[in-house]
């Protein structure tokens, strides 16, 4: 299935979105990749939509990516007697372990790693930032606060703590249990929450054991501070723009967002910019403006995607939410002031063979009359290469292995083409030229640009380029070889 744009949509599932029909058709109308989120159904609801999802692939015969979102550590507030309080400016509030019910002077906090790391001035925010609390004075069971933005406290609302680092591991027992389970079921990509050190991605990977490529969340002002590091050992990232603008000041994340954006297209790695895109479609045919404009950004930015959570998984119209997104994509997309956006920001740095050969591609093909890249790639490292440097011209990442194909599908502009395995060069340009033709990119009178490394069905071994016609017989006769 063929898409009119070339930045991806992810679609979150959900109650609205949980059948066939449903998930088919959110498909249809432009999600490239399904978001599992594990804070929410059980083991067996999960995999009931892994399956559909799988079925919805056969049927339409594409390739779709799935992304399990790991819960991570939740930190919730206890019950009151009155399931809620009101918080006045300036009252005293406090924290304590006490598990009896709260009350307008306090309530319980079972999270004795918060007081372990708290110091008087700092702030706790709680229900999404709308109640701020100040740390007045703190031991390893309390935190007396001062109530500087006040407001309804009600039932187990979530706590952040934006200005201390926490000594706490980005996977809970639930995550550890969860990870198995969808790694085993076979999701592509594993988002891990709660990231604040590259440390955490590392043990996530040791747990994933290549079983799925991982995506660290970027939610936390540590996160932020530490993202190189982060980067360096990730496969993806996402702006997970909720957590990150409840707890940093919220004119902070737009430029924060662009600069993550920008260092993950350099790095070669997908990036998904998340949260509240298209907010008000939960309830809405129609979204604001202000929503439009948003998404619209992202895409300049040269996101490799974006990202739909309760609109596709608990809205009233999960359809209308997702084709209003591709539609303001592939509008992006046609405007010239895009390009010259996308191409002014492309790196100029060259330190291997393979980034030499994806620039010396993307030049040629925007120089001659090319109608597609075919990269041939094992582990989908050509690929992301080929897609950082952001041609005007398709993409067909073509590759032996389905798991390969399906995580590249969260990437920028790619194509995904599961071809025999390659032994010859002379056989991969026969295929690709076979798949642009097939796929609807090139006609036998079209040329194309081959990327491939030899020997073949090695990782990182891309070293050769050829301009090949789409005409099988021209490819033999000109290359008897």
């Amino acid at each position: 299935m063929r898409r009119q744009r070339n930045v991806k949509i992810v679609a979150t599932l959900g109650p609205a979105s949980d059948t066939y029909e449903m998930i088919r058709a959110l498909h249809e109308a432009g999600a490239d990749v399904f978001r599992l989120n594990m804070s929410h159904g059980s083991h067996e609801e999960i995999a009931e939509k892994h399956k559909i999802i799988r079925q919805v692939e056969e049927d339409c015969g594409s390739t779709i990516a799935i992304l399990a979102d790991l819960q991570g550590p939740k930190l919730r507030v206890g019950v009151f007697a009155g399931d809620s309080e009101m918080l006045d400016e300036g009252a005293k509030f406090r924290l304590d372990l006490d598990k009896t019910d709260g009350d307008a002077s306090r309530v319980c906090l079972p999270h004795p790693e918060i007081f372990a790391a708290l110091e008087p001035g700092k702030s706790l925010l709680v229900n999404d930032g709308k109640i701020r609390l100040r740390v007045e004075a703190c031991g390893a069971d309390f935190a007396d606060c001062v109530v500087i933005a006040g407001g309804v406290i009600s039932n187990r609302k979530g706590v952040n703590v934006p200005d201390v680092e926490l000594p706490l591991a980005a996977l809970s027992d639930k995550d550890r249990a969860d990870l198995e389970y969808v790694a085993e079921l076979g999701v592509d990509w594993m988002a891990l929450s709660f990231v604040q050190r590259a440390a955490d991605v590392e043990e996530a990977r040791e747990l994933v054991k290549g079983r799925a490529a991982i995506l660290s969340k970027i939610e936390k002002p540590n996160a932020v501070d530490r993202f190189d590091d982060i980067l360096a050992v990730s496969d993806g990232i996402m702006v997970a723009r909720g957590d990150l603008g409840v707890e940093l000041p919220v004119q902070n994340v737009p430029p924060i967002q662009k600069r993550l954006v920008r260092k993950c297209r350099h790095a070669a790695k997908p990036v998904i910019v998340a949260t509240q895109m298209l907010e008000s479609m939960i309830e809405s045919p129609m979204p604001t403006r202000a929503e439009v404009s948003d998404v619209a950004t992202a895409i300049y930015e040269g996101a490799d995607a974006v990202m739909l959570s309760a609109e596709s998984a608990a809205g009233s119209f999960p359809i209308e939410a997702v084709t209003t997104m591709d539609r303001v994509a592939a509008e992006v997309e046609q405007d010239p002031t895009y390009t010259q956006i996308i191409e002014s920001s492309r790196s100029a740095n060259r330190a291997s063979v393979a980034d030499g050969i994806v620039a010396a591609a993307r030049e040629i093909a925007e120089t001659a009359d090319i109608k597609a890249i075919c990269c041939f790639t094992q582990s989908g490292t050509t690929a992301l290469l080929v897609a950082r440097e952001r041609p005007r011209v398709p993409i067909l990442a073509l590759t032996p292995l389905k798991g390969t194909a399906r995580r590249i599908a969260l990437t920028w502009g790619c194509n995904c083409v599961v071809t025999g395995v390659m032994d010859r060069f002379k056989g991969a340009v026969v295929g690709a030229a076979k798949a642009a033709r097939d796929k609807g990119f090139a006609t036998a009178e079209d040329r194309i640009v081959v990327t491939a490394g030899v020997p073949f069905n090695v990782t990182g071994t891309t070293n050769i380029l050829r301009v090949a016609p789409c005409d099988e017989r021209l490819i033999y006769s000109t290359d008897p070889e």
